[in-house]
């Protein structure tokens, strides 16, 4: 038997500025529902965050009112926000910063 679907209430954020961390990810994203998670990634090298992330929402309503502002801006920068179609897991989040 197929395990269930899970819906995906993430989006794909590009373009983040490095000045940007996880707080304020979170802390935009807040505005349009409430947050589940923010993940985003750094690179171990420069100790910098790789410019983009996935921020999960606990509602649809959520996700689709992320997606429906346009354009978004951050620090003075637009960044691009796209529905993230699959769930994110792997064996990658261990190396990487996940805040909740």
């Amino acid at each position: 038997m197929a395990a269930p679907s899970r819906k995906v209430f993430e989006v794909f954020v590009s373009r983040v500025p490095w000045t940007i961390a996880s707080k304020e990810m979170k802390d935009y994203f807040g505005q349009f529902g409430q947050v589940k998670r923010c993940l985003l990634p750094f690179d171990k090298e420069t100790g910098f965050h790789k410019g983009f992330c996935w921020v999960g929402f606990t509602t649809e309503e959520g996700l689709n009112n992320a997606l429906h502002k346009d354009p978004h801006i951050l620090d003075g920068a637009t960044v691009q926000v796209q529905r993230n179609r699959k769930v994110f897991t792997g064996q990658r989040l261990k190396r990487e910063t996940e805040y909740n």
